[in-house]
C-alpha cells in the first residue's frame, strides 16, 4: 500500500521538482506544471497521464483508477485511490507523469535512454476482422481443445503425461520438436519438469498484467527456449516460438504467444527482452479492447466469434493474420 510519503520521496527525487501546498492540497510541479496532486484528505492521488489512454486504464482497473473531476477531463490527467498502489505501480506513475513535463535531454539525463515506443493502436473493428478471417480457418482449434481435455483442469507439468501431451501440442502447431526413439532419455520431459519447478508464473488475465509479472514471464521465456529438445550428438532446444505457445498453454488467460515473423516485424528480436515488450504490447491491446467494447475478456473473445480460446490468443490471432500470413505469401 503506498502512502504520500511515498510519493513524496519518489517525487521529489525527480530533477526540477518542487513541493507546494495550494489551496490545501500538496502538489508536485515542475516550474508551473503540476503533475502530481493529492485530494485534501490525501487518499487520492492525481497524476499527469495521456487523455488518449485514459479510459482503457480505468477500464482495466476501476477499483483503483477513476477520470478525474469533469473540470479537468481537458487535460492530461488521471486519478488513482493510493491505497490500492503497489511500490513498483507508483514509482512508474510518478516517474511517467514527470517524463511528461520535463525536457527530454533532463529525462534522458537522470533516467537514461527514451522508453520503448508505444505500441502500435488496436482497435475493435481490426480485431473483430482478424477473428473472422482466422476462425475461417479449418480446424483451428481441435488441437488446442484436446490438450485442454487431456489435461483438465490445468496443465501440470509436474505430470510426465502432460508434458507428453504439450508436446504433441506444439508440434500440431508446426514446431517439430522431435521424440526420443526407444531407449534414448526424453531430453524435453527432462527439462521441462525442472523448469517448472525454478519458475512459478503469474496467473492474472493479461490486461491486469504487472510489470513485475511480466519480467517474471520474460525470465521464465528465456530459461524454456534454451531447455534442451534434443540431446547430443544432434543437439536442439525448444527454441523461442514453442516457448511462447508454451507459456500460453500454461496460462491461457495471461500470456500473448507469438512467431518468428510476428517477433521479427515488431521487435527485430527474439530474447527476453523482446518477449516482454510483446507482452507489454498484449497488455495495451487487451486493456483498450475491453474498454472499447464494454465486455470482459470472455465474453469478449466470445462475442468475436472465438469462444474456444482467450483474449490474448485471440490477439496473437490477428498479428498470425496481418503479419504471419502475409509474409507467408
Amino acid at each position: 500500500m503506498a502512502t504520500v510519503e511515498d510519493v513524496r520521496r519518489l517525487a521529489l527525487a525527480l530533477p526540477r521538482t518542487e513541493e507546494h501546498l495550494i489551496r490545501d492540497r500538496v502538489k508536485f510541479r515542475v516550474g508551473r506544471i503540476v503533475y502530481l496532486a493529492l485530494s485534501r484528505d490525501e487518499t487520492t492521488l492525481g497524476f499527469a497521464f495521456p487523455k488518449e489512454e485514459r479510459e482503457a486504464l480505468v477500464a482495466s482497473e476501476p477499483e483503483k483508477f477513476s477520470l478525474p473531476s469533469a473540470s479537468d477531463l481537458r487535460y492530461n490527467w488521471a486519478q488513482a485511490s493510493l491505497s490500492a498502489l503497489g511500490q513498483p505501480e507508483l514509482t512508474e506513475l510518478v516517474t511517467e507523469a514527470w517524463r511528461m513535463c520535463v525536457p527530454a535531454k533532463v529525462a534522458r539525463a537522470h533516467l537514461g535512454p527514451d522508453p520503448e515506443p508505444p505500441p502500435p493502436p488496436l482497435r475493435l473493428a481490426q480485431l473483430r476482422a482478424s477473428a473472422e478471417v482466422f476462425a475461417a480457418y479449418p480446424g483451428v482449434d481441435r488441437t488446442w481443445r484436446e490438450l485442454r481435455e487431456l489435461t483438465a483442469p490445468a496443465l501440470d507439468l509436474t505430470d510426465p503425461a502432460h508434458r507428453t501431451a504439450l508436446h504433441r501440442w506444439l508440434n500440431s502447431w508446426g514446431c517439430r520438436l522431435p521424440y526420443p526413439r526407444e531407449g534414448e532419455p526424453y531430453a524435453l520431459g527432462e527439462g521441462l519438469a525442472a523448469w517448472t519447478r525454478r519458475h512459478p508464473l503469474p496467473d492474472t488475465p493479461l490486461s491486469d498484467l504487472t510489470d513485475p509479472g511480466i519480467e517474471a514471464l520474460a525470465a521464465a521465456y528465456d530459461d524454456l527456449a534454451r531447455l534442451p529438445a534434443k540431446f547430443p550428438p544432434r543437439p536442439r532446444t525448444l527454441g523461442p516460438t514453442a516457448a511462447a505457445k508454451a507459456l500460453y498453454a500454461l496460462r491461457p488467460h495471461t500470456v500473448m504467444p507469438w512467431d518468428a515473423a510476428i517477433a521479427g516485424e515488431l521487435y527485430g528480436a527474439r530474447d527476453g527482452a523482446a518477449f516482454a515488450r510483446h507482452l507489454r504490447t498484449g497488455r495495451a491491446w487487451a486493456r483498450a479492447v475491453l474498454a472499447e467494447s464494454g465486455l470482459g475478456a470472455d465474453a469478449l473473445a466470445a462475442d468475436l466469434g472465438r469462444p474456444a480460446v482467450t483474449l490474448p490468443k485471440v490477439l496473437d490471432e490477428h498479428l498470425y493474420v496481418t503479419i504471419t500470413r502475409r509474409a507467408a505469401r
